[in-house]
């Protein structure tokens, strides 16, 4: 049976009518279990809670159906969205409300929201055991129970007015999708001719690290307001944040399939006797005096042996994690909400949908690829909270060449800035500064530029290949992008990259052609022989384009995955370090003189490929260029 939310009251207090009723149904009984408790204070919404309201309104007053909201974690996107409710009126039979949730935390809290603002409305909930009517005013669902058997039939979309998706960054997986067509809400149409519910999905973090396109199911984002923005309105608490450098070389854990460091070979690099040292040390030094900490490990033997640190060292020190039995876990929630230990680790529990308001201190003692996570353990400390002033952040920063994210990126910084205890406008300044400094020495690279064309009867260019060899063997245009992707993504020049496989059909990144996007993925597919045409490849599609090129290489990894054959894209394929073949060899010398030939054991398949993929795709053609203006120089140098 599910678990009632409210406290206990003496009957003596309560309060009918109107009574709040949550409705919950156990499958082996179909009786209602009221719950019955007083009518909670009006809450006041704050101004942007309001305008945030006000503009889905008006988007949906204009016929527009699939809406989101952005908001920072602590701004109470929950509380936004109850209010929501009651503003979208019925049409005809259709005057139910769905709330969709993929953590049990967050069903508990926004049927918790949802009760106390509605006393007077029945509020179902679809989770586990608990199975819904389906024809009550306010329905709470879990995902992954309403998708279970035919739960979701139960739900008529023709009595139902408004979806709500909380933590909608997850909206475009197939669980979403699936309950999304149920509803109608699948495919963009023309809303005004189709009967289907409002959709309203609300997050923090409104992107995806697989790059795959929210607006597949979202047509606008009608409110944004992040998380500086709150702390300057003073509606989050203010943060002062520290970075502390730790020695752990994770230049060799793979990336998994979300995108964040594999978890085990992490824990292995993290998880050490040293490490767990210098993070308690950096607590001691830094927020001893702190309150309320919440810690973030990699993985449960992390937590284990993270928290026997902390004790060693005289720090009251306690862990949830993912199976802690939850009646603990509840306990020793509620004994931190309270101030009763000053230190609580998990992994993997808080980065979603917790409300812990006493949160003074967050550490992050798990480095990650993901800026979505980082701004979700960030956000556990920004609720205001009468008793802090501040929330202090401490990053325990590993090796930034493995793409790791940190807390200065957040404020346009290199992510290899190490801050003391520097807060929010101290980070600005600091990225004014830096900003500055580069305006300077671009200025003075350009004195110098101008000064050498000066000197000549002509324009110069400058160019460090001395040979159309060293040009095609050259990897360091592919070291960036492997470093975000696992894919043998090649380096061609201008920017440009492309990812080949046997099948003569490739993808491009490039600078997009809209001015509104920064980045496009282009999908070029090789005609079948005989089609008579001036390319061999069909009109190239579109597949992704976004003004982050890490989001954007994201999406066309997700692509290529479906469209290719993994063994021939995948940068760690062990076909790729055996030796070239003579195909590949015999291709490459046609370049080469006969003093400067090449035999099979001097290259491996995978770099004689990329070589191979430089040549079919522009750069024996951009040295040809570069020399004859190198050639044009030298010219006008000896005329001069």
């Amino acid at each position: 049976m599910f678990r009632v939310f409210r406290h206990a009251l003496k009957p003596s207090t309560w309060v009918s009518p109107p009574l709040a009723r949550i409705v919950l149904r156990n499958a082996s009984t179909a009786a209602s279990i009221p719950l019955v408790a007083p009518r909670p204070p009006p809450i006041k919404l704050r101004q942007y809670q309001e305008e945030c309201i006000q503009s889905v309104l008006s988007y949906l007053e204009k016929g527009h159906k699939r809406l989101g909201v952005s908001l920072a974690t602590g701004s109470g996107k929950t509380v936004i969205f109850t209010h929501l409710i009651d503003r979208i009126p019925a049409v005809g039979d259709a005057s139910q409300t769905l709330v969709l949730a993929h953590r049990r935390e967050l069903v508990e809290q926004a049927a918790r929201h949802c009760s106390n603002t509605y006393p007077d409305k029945h509020v179902d909930i679809e989770m586990g055991n608990n199975h819904a009517s389906g024809a009550a005013d306010i329905t709470v669902a879990s995902i992954q129970s309403i998708m279970s058997g035919d739960r979701v039939l139960k739900f008529d979309p023709g009595r139902f007015k408004l979806v709500l998706v909380d933590e909608a960054h997850h909206i475009v997986s197939s669980q979403y999708l699936d309950v999304l067509q149920h509803f109608g809400l699948r495919h963009s149409a023309d809303w005004t001719k189709v009967a289907a519910p409002a959709l309203v999905g609300v997050s923090a973090t409104f992107s995806r690290f697989d790059g795959r396109k929210l607006g597949a199911v979202i047509d606008h984002i009608v409110y944004h307001r992040d998380y500086v923005e709150m702390i300057e309105e003073n509606w989050l608490s203010d943060v002062i944040f520290t970075t502390v450098e730790i020695k752990a070389d994770l230049n060799k854990i793979q990336t998994g399939a979300n995108g964040d460091f594999q978890t085990g070979a992490l824990s292995k690099a993290i998880n050490t006797e040293e490490t767990n040292e210098i993070v308690v040390r950096a607590w001691l030094a830094r927020a001893k005096e702190r309150k309320s900490t919440l810690v973030f490990c990699v993985d449960l033997k992390h937590v284990s042996n993270l928290t026997a640190k902390f004790r060693e060292h005289g720090v009251a020190a306690q862990f949830v994690t993912g199976d802690t039995p939850k009646l603990t876990r509840s306990a020793r929630v509620d004994a931190f909400r309270n101030g009763e230990f000053p230190v609580l680790l998990n992994c993997g529990v808080f980065t979603e949908g917790t409300d812990i308001p006493n949160i003074d201190c967050v550490l992050l003692a798990r480095p990650t690829k993901s800026r979505n996570l980082l701004v979700q353990m960030i956000g556990r400390g920004m609720r205001l909270h009468k008793e802090k002033e501040n929330c202090h952040i401490i990053d325990m920063v590993a090796a930034l060449s493995t793409g790791v994210i940190s807390t200065p990126t957040l404020f346009g910084l290199d992510p290899a800035e190490i801050v003391e205890e520097a807060d929010r406008e101290k980070m600005t300044e600091l990225k004014d500064r830096k900003e500055r400094e580069r305006e300077r020495q671009e200025e003075l690279d350009e004195v110098q530029r101008n000064a050498i064309a000066r000197k000549l009867p002509g324009t110069i260019t400058f160019t460090d290949y001395e040979s159309v060899h060293d040009l095609i063997a050259d990897t360091s245009g592919d070291q960036y992008i492997r470093r975000i992707s696992d894919l043998a993504w090649v380096g061609v020049g201008d920017g440009k990259f492309v990812l080949t496989t046997n099948s003569g059909n490739y993808l491009l990144i490039e600078s997009s052609d809209s001015e509104d996007e920064g980045f496009a993925v282009k999908y070029y597919r090789r005609l079948p022989v005989g089609v008579k045409t001036k390319s061999p490849w069909a009109t190239p599609k579109i597949v992704a384009q976004g003004e982050s090129f890490e989001h954007v290489v994201h999406a066309a990894d997700t692509f290529a995955n479906e469209v290719f054959e993994y063994m021939f894209i995948a940068s760690s394929q062990p076909w790729r370090r055996s030796p070239a073949s003579q195909a590949q060899i015999t291709f490459l010398n046609k370049l080469r003189s006969e003093e400067d030939q090449l035999k099979p054991g001097d290259l491996t398949k995978g770099k004689a490929g990329d070589m191979i993929t430089r040549i079919k795709h522009g750069a024996r053609g951009k040295f040809g260029k570069a020399s004859a203006k190198k050639r044009t120089v030298e010219s006008a140098c000896k005329a001069w």
